[in-house]
This record gives structure tokens, C-alpha cells and sequence, in this order.
């Protein structure tokens, strides 16, 4: 079985290399903008626009009005326009919203073909650049398919994407086992455990919030106001991964210890519209629990079952099956009214999606 994986690793450049890396940067975003501005014109005189036909475009004029386009990487300047053709792909698809123009600092990023860049140890080679250093190796074998250089905060990371060739393994232990995610727990098991969320977004809710108070005390266009931008940045970052490095433990140990999870198909954009869970639903991350359970499930050879949307996991009784139709959220404690049998609510969701199997093949 083919899979492709990426590694995202942190880079140690020097001052001339992230001056480089900001230039690269610049110029893929420059063309994203340019392209963009040139699609919708287009469009709008009833042409039919195309990545390719903009980048042909754009080869013709750039030497002689955008000559400094030269001072990176050619991919920079290239690869943008096929970037845009599966943005609009995408929207017309219905899959995705229109693309929107590209601002400084947010999601600064860059492509490097895998022919144009070399790896070596706990080091990376990129054109017209030479060697920087990375702060670990990469940890797939198979075939380098891309890398991509990207700015969160004030770091530098490169993700380099490796297509390999694997068999999946089998699970000795035929373990089955429910998961019911929320927002009091990060997760419940079927089989009573309890699993805690960091919550790392609460817990420096204050810290984030006087250093924003700060920020907007600054006058635009200082340095204060720059270096207090950082400040904020690398928090969030922070916050980010803690919540990751949870989910990831989580999901490796439930991939580890069971053959078979079952768990919710939850209506997140759903569940964010309410104003009141919003920013817990985002602290535990759901979506992210979700993709990490996928692709690690299919290179371990277990088995992921998604409920359906509409299965009662929380309203049903897991001792007589007699669904509770008048149940509210706030109810922490489960009471069936035919049996009176008490359970905690979470713990009782996850006990009836562990039976959700054998319930549909019945």
C-alpha cells in the first residue's frame, strides 16, 4: 500500500538564510496575488482562465518588470499558479471557499520541488541558499515527493513529503473500543477511562490576553508593535502544540491497545456556530483527533468505524437500549426512565458506540 507522509521539521538558519527565506517567501506571495488579480480579471471579460496560461503570462513579463523574482528559487514564482488552479478547482467543485488574496506574515510559505533540494542527516540542502541545519532527521524512508518552507511565529519549519511503500500490519490484540469525545474530557473510553484534555488555550487565556492588550497599545508600523506581534505569535504557537502533542499521544495509544475504534461522526462547523462551546470545541481539537486516527489506523492495520451522525449514542440506554428522548446537554448523568439504570453521560455514549457494530449488523 502507497501512502504519503509528512515530516514537518523545525530549521536553524542564519540571519542570511532567513533573510533568503522571507525573500522567497515574499515572492511566492506576490505571484499568488498576482495570479489571482489577473484570474478575475479575466473572468470577468469572459475569458476562461487557467493556471498555465497565467504562468505562461507571467514568464513573458517577468524579466523585464519583476526581475528580482530571480534572486530565489524558480518553484517560488512557479508554483503558485498551479497552487490557484486547485484553489478554483476546489470552489467550483463546492468544496472550498473562492481564494483570497495573500497578506504579509500570515502563512508565509514556499515550494521546493523534490529534484531541486537534497537531505543529508540533520541538514538540508535548497538552491542558491547551500546547506541549513534542522533540528532532527527525517524520519520516513521512501521517495521525497516535496518540501515545503513555512514561518509560524518567529520559526522556521520545513515539511517534506515522502511517498512509501508499506504493508500494513495486524493487530494481535482484537480489543473493540468506543470513543466519545467532549469538552469536559478530551475523550472517554468504553472502558471507563477518562482521558483530560491539555485545555492549554484556557489555561493561558490571561497571559494571551494581556499580551494582546499590549499589542494594541502599540502604534502601528513601530518596531514595538513588531516585536510585541511575536510575542503573541509564539504563544499561539505554543498553545497549538500542546494541544497536538496530547492529541498525539492519545491517538497512538488507542491505535497501540485496541483493533477496532469506534467513534462519532461529529458535525464540528456544527458544533462551532455555538457561541457558548466555540472556544472549548476548539481547544480540544476534534478535527485534528480525527485526521491523526486515520492515517495512523491505515498504516497499523486497524480498523476505524464512524458511527452515523444520527446514531443516539448519548440518548440510548447501554443497558436496555430504550433511547431517552428528553435528555439536555446539561444533564451530566444518564437516568433511563424505563430501567433506571444510572451512568455517567460520556461513559455511556462511549459503551454504545463500542456496541454500534454489532447493532448495525443486527
Amino acid at each position: 500500500m502507497n501512502i504519503s507522509l509528512a515530516h514537518k521539521i523545525e530549521l536553524k538558519p542564519a540571519n542570511i538564510q532567513k533573510g533568503y527565506f522571507v525573500r522567497a517567501c515574499g515572492t511566492a506571495r506576490f505571484v499568488w496575488n498576482w495570479g489571482l488579480a489577473e484570474w478575475n480579471r479575466q473572468y470577468k471579460t469572459g475569458s476562461k482562465p487557467s493556471g498555465l496560461g497565467l504562468k505562461k503570462k507571467f514568464n513573458a513579463i517577468k524579466k523585464e518588470e519583476f526581475p528580482w523574482v530571480f534572486e530565489v528559487l524558480r518553484d517560488a514564482n512557479s508554483q503558485p499558479f498551479s497552487n490557484l488552479q486547485k484553489a478554483f478547482t476546489n470552489f467550483f467543485k463546492g468544496t472550498s471557499k473562492p481564494p483570497q488574496f495573500k497578506k504579509k506574515g500570515i502563512g508565509d510559505s514556499f515550494y521546493i520541488a523534490n529534484d531541486k533540494f537534497k537531505v543529508e542527516g540533520k541538514k538540508i540542502r535548497i538552491p542558491k541558499l547551500g546547506w541549513v541545519k534542522m533540528t532532527e532527521c527525517l524520519g520516513y524512508s521512501g521517495k521525497i515527493l516535496s518540501a515545503t518552507v513555512s514561518r509560524t511565529a518567529d520559526k522556521w519549519f520545513v515539511s517534506i513529503c515522502v511517498k512509501m511503500d508499506i504493508t500494513p500490519t495486524t493487530c494481535e490484540n482484537q480489543a473493540v473500543v468506543g470513543v466519545d469525545l467532549g469538552v469536559k474530557t478530551l475523550a472517554t473510553l468504553s472502558n471507563g477511562e477518562m482521558i483530560e484534555g491539555p485545555k492549554a488555550l484556557r489555561k493561558m487565556q490571561k497571559k494571551l490576553k494581556r499580551l494582546q492588550q499590549s499589542l494594541s497599545r502599540k502604534k502601528k508600523g513601530s518596531k514595538n508593535r513588531e516585536k510585541q506581534k511575536r510575542k503573541v505569535a509564539r504563544l499561539h504557537h505554543q498553545i497549538a502544540c500542546i494541544r497536538l502533542d496530547a492529541l498525539h499521544k492519545l491517538t497512538s495509544k488507542l491505535i497501540r491497545k485496541y483493533s477496532v475504534i469506534v467513534i462519532e461522526d461529529l458535525n464540528v462547523r456544527g458544533m462551532m456556530s455555538n457561541h457558548k462551546l466555540a472556544k472549548a470545541i476548539s481547544d480540544m481539537g476534534f478535527h485534528e483527533f480525527r485526521r491523526q486516527l486515520d492515517y495512523k489506523s491505515s498504516i497499523a492495520g486497524v480498523h476505524v468505524i464512524v458511527a452515523d451522525r444520527w446514531f443516539p449514542s448519548s440518548k440510548r440506554c447501554s443497558c436496555c437500549g430504550e433511547k431517552h428522548s428528553k435528555l439536555k446537554l446539561s444533564d451530566r448523568i444518564f437516568v433511563c426512565p424505563t430501567c433506571s439504570f444510572k451512568m455517567d453521560r460520556d461513559l455511556n455514549a462511549a459503551k454504545n458506540l463500542e456496541m454500534y457494530p454489532e447493532l448495525i449488523a443486527a
